[in-house]
């Protein structure tokens, strides 16, 4: 770190400095949980994960997974369910959630095996020798037909596939409504999505036998509330889990919360194989089955003045949680709940919340999490008004903001709103922003027949979470027989060493927001140091760190929470150090000051001693501390803030301690072709309290950004009506790229926190909660649509503006359609011929012998008879990262011997599975040869199926390619025509694998 000359008043907080992070991160010297080293020994995990959607698990045979020579140990779930208990579900209901599927599997990516071998090679091998039998049943995705009477039921605990059915009321909504001017309603969809950080999970789990006690390295970031969910699910008191984390982590943006059920199946792992237990998640695991953001589906009405004033919102939402309900959801939900009024000064409330299970992969914290999915139908109902009552959009932000004398402002549900001034951000904003100029360009776009649009979005940005806010889902009678949960606990120590050197150390696990950095300024302040005096230790072990329940980096709490902690801490170092010197300056405590790496006298500032000197005398000559003054070697502050209470009778929560405010508009056109979107200016206002470190606040903005851009206009998780998991490469779910995202236009007001010690509040998921909705309406005035789905891609544009593609003209092929019976939604269609150097009565008993079946065959194993037209066969298949063993049958039928064949089948194993059919056609070619034709239609499900169509397309046609080419190679030599590209696919694979196989 550079430290500069002390030249700023109010001390080195608020500065710029360069982080103390960068040097090792940006030199290849970062110290994430793969590159430390292992304990000699230590064994390697694999996880085989359920290719279907919703299945009884019938049978699993293990025995030649476990014959492998290197496999210490394979283990199912029912192997986990007998040496754990099932996890903690959000809800009160007779539901269980184990980490590993036990009878049943409820969404593809599933865990229902492991193994442990010597390396993860051995281990993955002996994946592909598990057989595993199942009993298909129906799944069900959409949350709102997952309410219906004859919906798939995925636990019987959750009738209608219901956790939770709450109703709330707040002031008189009947009567705002029954004398509204206006009833305004808008119905909006929040897809599924995620974050997808550089790094993915991993852990490291040891197992005490002597103490019957866990040791677990993992980079998972809290809650640290999750710890008791460990540890209860692992059958120990808490202090036979010992969590610790590395230095460094590769971003998590509140994903890696979702690490723990894998945490208990590596302890479990660790336990049975009596070795330590590595494993590190791939990405396809980790796009297909780590946690995603709920999608939620949400109707808002609002009763509205003649002049666009807001009387009253009326909630309807349903969440969508994916297969299990797992902690600490229900917390997407109800994060928000205190301030379903966002920015608005609006008194009357009601809501209904449910949340749903569907047969997709469990959600989790996400950036903004319950934010994005707010704002998005909020500020959409927002817009809605203006257009609906004539209005601009800004003027009806304007009447409804809370005024800035009203702070602090309890909310209708129960939140307090800390501090702000919403109109001078607004203005600021706009002024820098220079929205007149942009207008101006919107009426000249306009005029020039182009497509222009501009969006508006004004939200509150919530930090530092109510521990209270979850129990919110129970009833007060629920409540009050679970005992009270409320607060927000804080942890930081600061330790003062022999040579009087300070270190800090702090219950929150960085994930690149630059806590070593912010820290050392902070205590450099109090102490009179500088930043590079101050070392600051960010890892975290439970064992031996001061820590809570609270502790964790997540909710925006390290600002406001963490390093106010800090503050606090050294504030009482200093204190007590005060006291030290005065004895030795022979002035009052009250006098001391500490400034430029001594403690002196502030009124003869030549009366110091070396703050090192003070500082160390704990440790050399305790004796000569003053009488009454206790050693000053270590101070450890847990704050939490009186203002976080439990829910009341009424269900009012104050449900975050801090609220930011973001402004944000921008002006956008489309392209009328393709209609992709390119945002000509984006202005965020925000006013995030006291800035701690400038740089890293506008490094947060721009972060946010580029987060909300992906879920916006790219970001979606995909299935398909049977479950499959469609989009599990980058191939398919398109996260943005610096060519992607714009330079944003920032600014800063700031209203210091009277709640905080640094005045300071949340700043980093702000803008995944304004932007998506600030770009939706952009959109909607430039369209002038209602219904704005997102994410905004350039097909989905592209439809808004010119409907829906035509059928395809009569006699043409089909274009892609529904794969058969709801199996799957791949589907891949193609044809081809080739010339083989055979008479079609050579070819056709060809086609009917397993030998040259099992020759030709891409990966079989073995081809067996089972009559003339039905053959079994043992294949192994590869497409992109998906490479496993299934099994094939194949039934040869519509003979018409030696001219034409239909070739059937399907094939089944751990990775998917899939099916088709092709006709054959063999035709004499004049010289004694054969020309063969084939068309063939086949699909694919399950994890398969995640790879995406490009992918799958260029694949299929390769696989079968590679069939024909070998039946002309086996029959005598030939070449496949250029009709059928055989050769040419073969030969240029990489460059057909994004070609369309229609």
């Amino acid at each position: 770190m550079l430290d500069t000359p002390h030249d700023k008043a109010g001390g080195w907080v608020g500065r710029a400095i360069e982080r103390v992070e960068d040097a090792a991160l940006l030199t290849g010297g970062g110290r994430y949980l793969d590159d430390l080293g292992v304990k000699p020994g230590t064994l390697h995990m694999a996880i085989l994960r359920a290719p279907h959607a919703h299945a009884d698990i019938l049978s699993i045979d293990t025995t030649a997974a476990k014959a492998l020579p290197g496999v210490a140990a394979v283990l199912t779930g029912a192997d986990v369910a007998g040496l754990t208990t099932s996890l903690v579900v959000g809800v009160k209901a007779p539901v269980e959630c184990w980490p590993m599927a036990v009878d049943r599997v409820r969404f593809v990516g599933e865990p229902v095996a492991l193994v442990v071998a010597e390396d993860r090679y051995v281990a993955e091998d002996a994946l592909d020798l598990i057989e595993v039998a199942y009993d298909m049943r129906p799944a069900v995705v959409d949350p709102l037909a997952a309410m219906d009477a004859g919906a798939p039921l995925l636990h019987d605990g959750f009738p209608r596939n219901i956790a939770s059915d709450r109703s709330f009321r707040y002031g008189d909504p009947e009567t705002a409504f029954f004398e509204a001017a206006h009833r305004v309603l808008i119905s909006v969809r929040y897809p599924r999505n995620s974050c997808t950080p550089i790094e993915t999970y991993g852990l490291v789990a040891e197992y005490d036998p002597h103490e019957d006690a866990y040791d677990v390295l993992a980079n998972f970031q809290g809650p640290f509330s999750i710890h008791a969910v460990i540890s209860r699910a692992l059958k120990v008191p808490g202090n036979r889990l010992r969590l610790r984390t590395p230095r460094d982590s590769g971003g998590s943006f509140g994903i890696k919360q979702g690490i723990f059920p894998y945490i208990v199946l590596g302890a479990v792992a660790a336990r049975v194989s009596g070795r330590p237990v590595k494993w590190i998640e791939d990405r396809l695991e980790h796009l297909m089955a780590s946690v995603s953001a709920t999608n939620r589906a949400t109707t808002l009405t609002a009763a509205v003045t003649a002049d666009g004033r807001i009387t009253a919102l009326d909630w309807d939402q349903v969440e969508d949680c994916g297969a299990h309900l797992r902690a600490p959801e229900p917390a997407t939900l109800y994060r928000m709940h205190g301030n379903l009024t966002g920015a608005y000064d609006i008194r009357n409330l009601t809501v209904r919340n449910r949340m749903v299970v569907t047969n997709k992969c469990p959600t989790g914290l996400n950036r903004g999490f319950g934010g994005p999915q707010v704002y998005l139908a909020l500020e959409r109902l927002v817009q809605r008004i203006a257009v609906e009552l004539g209005l601009d959009p800004l003027e009806v932000i304007r009447r409804n903001l809370v005024p800035a004398d009203a702070f602090p402002y309890r909310t209708a549900s129960g939140a307090l709103l800390d501090s702000g001034d919403y109109q001078k951000t607004l203005e600021v904003g706009l002024a820098a922003g220079d929205l007149a100029e942009l207008l101006a360009r919107r009426d000249r776009a306009r005029a020039e027949g182009r497509i222009y649009g501009i969006g508006y979005a004004a939200v509150v940005e919530p930090s530092v979470s109510n521990m209270g806010y979850i129990a919110t889902v129970l009833t007060p009678a629920e409540r009050h027989k679970a005992g009270p949960k409320n607060g927000a606990q804080a942890t930081a120590t600061i330790a003062i060493d022999p040579v009087g050197s300070v270190t800090v150390h702090v219950a929150s696990v960085p994930q690149g927001q630059g806590h070593r950095t912010v820290l050392s300024q902070v205590v450099a302040d109090v102490l009179g140091l500088k930043p590079s005096d101050i070392r600051v230790n960010a890892e975290m072990d439970t064992a031996k760190d001061a820590w809570s329940i609270a502790s964790g980096n997540y909710a925006s709490r390290f600002a406001a929470a963490v390093a106010g902690a800090a503050k606090l801490a050294a504030d009482r170092i200093a204190a007590r150090l005060a006291r030290v010197a005065a004895a030795q300056l022979n002035v009052p405590a009250e006098d001391v000051m500490f400034a430029g790496g001594k403690i002196a006298a502030r009124s003869n500032p030549a009366n110091a001693v070396p703050f090192s000197r003070v500082a160390a005398l704990s440790h050399w000559s305790p004796a000569q501390l003053p009488e009454g003054v206790a050693p000053t070697i270590r101070e450890t502050v847990f704050w939490t803030p009186p203002e976080l209470t439990a829910a009341d009778e009424g269900d009012h929560i104050n449900s975050s301690l801090c609220h930011g405010f973001i402004f944000d508009f921008c002006g956008i056109e489309i392209d009328r072709d393709t209609g992709a979107i390119r945002i000509d200016r984006y202005v965020t206002a925000h006013d995030c309290g006291t800035i701690l470190h400038p740089g890293m606040v506008d490094g947060q903005i721009r972060g946010g950004f580029a987060h909300a851009l992906g879920a916006a206009l790219l970001e979606e998780y995909a299935y398909g009506a049977d479950g499959s998991f469609l989009t599990g490469t980058f191939a398919d779910y398109l996260v943005p790229t610096a060519m992607e995202v714009p330079e944003p236009v920032i600014v800063h007001t700031q209203t210091p926190s009277p709640f905080t010690p640094l005045g300071a509040k949340g700043v980093g998921e702000g803008n995944c909660m304004s932007t998506p909705a600030c770009l939706a309406n952009a959109v909607a005035d430039a369209l002038g649509i209602t219904d704005v789905r997102l994410p905004l891609a350039p097909s989905a544009v592209a439809a808004l503006i010119h409907g829906a593609e035509p059928p395809a003209p009569a006699g043409a092929r089909a274009a892609r359609a529904p794969a058969p019976s709801g199996k799957g939604e791949r589907l891949m269609r193609g044809e081809g011929k080739a010339r083989i150097a055979a008479a079609p009565e050579t070819v056709w008993a060809m086609l009917l012998d397993p030998d040259t079946l099992a020759a030709i065959i891409p990966g079989a194993h073995d081809v067996r008879k089972v009559s003339d037209t039905k053959f079994t066969a043992d294949v192994t298949l590869g497409i992109g990262p998906v490479k496993g063993r299934y099994k094939a049958q194949v039934t040869l039928s519509d003979l018409d011997p030696p001219k034409a064949v239909t070739l059937s089948g399907k094939v089944d194993g751990n990775l998917g599975f899939g099916g088709g059919s092709g006709r054959i056609t063999l035709n004499p070619d004049g010289a004694g040869g054969t020309e063969l034709s084939y068309t063939y239609e086949a699909f694919v499900s399950g994890k398969v199926a995640s790879v995406g169509g490009r992918l799958l397309d260029g694949a299929a046609k390769v696989i079968i390619g590679q069939f024909f080419a070998a039946l002309a190679r086996k029959a005598g030599g030939g070449a496949a025509e250029d009709g059928g590209l055989v050769s040419r696919l073969l030969a240029r694979l990489s460059a057909l694998l994004g070609r369309d196989a229609r």
